[in-house]
């Protein structure tokens, strides 16, 4: 072979892995595009839920804390019906029945809720901060625009009689 031939070879096998990685790249971004939008649109997800996911290639891997079984089970069932996704592993906790959480989640919901500056929070579908209540802890997750509302709903979280801790899982977006 000549050089200029190697060369041409070279470059077109070049430029054919960079195609197929920025399509890998596409698709990638496309399925967490899927997932993401799959899962806020269930029906019962909500404040008291936390969903999230990874993806490893085609696999999807389920994670979080849900308030009903039936979420669990839906969330699974809709992620497996996006186009692309060859298998999901859930590992969605249901956490257990208790009339007591309940009480905390709601008087968690109004101490953070009820804070000016953190009620802009509420203003989407599903609000940004959720609150994971299991036996008595608290854990924050989700993300605010500042490193104050995250303190402050900390404060929030912490000032709930009955609350045995807070676990602040709030990020700060960029």
């Amino acid at each position: 072979m000549s050089r200029f031939t190697t060369r041409m070879v070279l470059m077109s096998c070049l430029a054919a892995a960079t195609i197929c990685s920025a399509q890998t790249a596409d698709a990638r971004k496309r399925l967490m595009r899927e997932v993401r939008h799959e899962l806020v649109m269930l029906p019962y997800y909500g404040v008291f839920d936390n969903l999230a996911y990874r993806i490893d290639g085609y696999k999807v891997t389920l994670s979080g804390q849900v308030t009903r079984p039936t979420l669990k089970s839906d969330a699974e069932r809709v992620v497996k019906q996006i186009e692309g996704v060859e298998g999901v592993v859930n590992q969605i906790q249901v956490l257990p029945l208790s009339a007591t959480d309940d009480r905390i989640r709601r008087a968690v919901y109004r101490a953070i809720y009820s804070n000016p500056g953190l009620d802009r929070y509420t203003l989407s579908a599903v609000p940004s901060i959720h609150i994971i209540v299991a036996n008595g802890n608290v854990t924050l997750e989700g993300t605010v625009n500042t490193e104050s509302d995250k303190n402050v709903a900390n404060l929030s979280a912490n000032g709930v009689s009955g609350v045995f801790s807070v676990k602040n899982n709030l990020t700060v977006e960029k």
